[in-house]
């Protein structure tokens, strides 16, 4: 067992938070609703890519934010593509550097595996070109990474 999950309050949407996450992951299955007083889910338990989390309706109290986002690592550009359309569509929204916001306002970072591996060239000029285009990007283009190290 996971001993530490992460726990995500939601407005009155977390089933319907969790159904759509679990359409967007390959590797996705719903483990539990607890039904609330109403019949209504207060929460429910999911699992992605091997990783728990809870979600519970609260109320209009605490929203998200920045501060705390949910980091996928893609294998490639194809990966990012999928991600990066899939959490953006309906009411998401772009940010920078590879960072987006779902239509339910959970952060995430849609990062290839070759983003930290530029920015740690050992070369610091090419490191820095790296740093440079990539800050320039919303969704992060491997190609043009690769371009900036050469």
């Amino acid at each position: 067992m996971q001993k530490i999950k992460t726990c995500l309050w939601f407005e009155g949407e977390a089933e319907e938070a969790m159904d759509f996450y679990l359409s967007v992951f390959g590797t996705a299955k719903r483990i539990s609703v607890t039904p609330g007083p109403s019949g209504k889910a207060i929460a429910v338990e999911f699992e992605l890519e091997g990783q728990r989390f809870m979600a519970l309706n609260g109320n209009t109290q605490f929203r998200f934010n920045d501060s705390v986002s949910l980091y996928v690592h893609c294998r490639d550009q194809a990966e990012v593509d999928h991600y990066w359309s899939k959490l953006t569509a309906d009411g998401g929204a772009e940010s920078m550097c590879g960072w987006l916001r779902d239509r339910y306002g959970v952060s995430w970072q849609i990062v290839p595996e070759a983003l930290p591996r530029l920015l740690a060239h050992p070369d610091p000029a090419k490191a820095q070109r790296v740093m440079q285009a990539m800050l320039q990007m919303r969704k992060i283009d491997v190609a043009a990474l690769a371009q900036a190290a050469a």
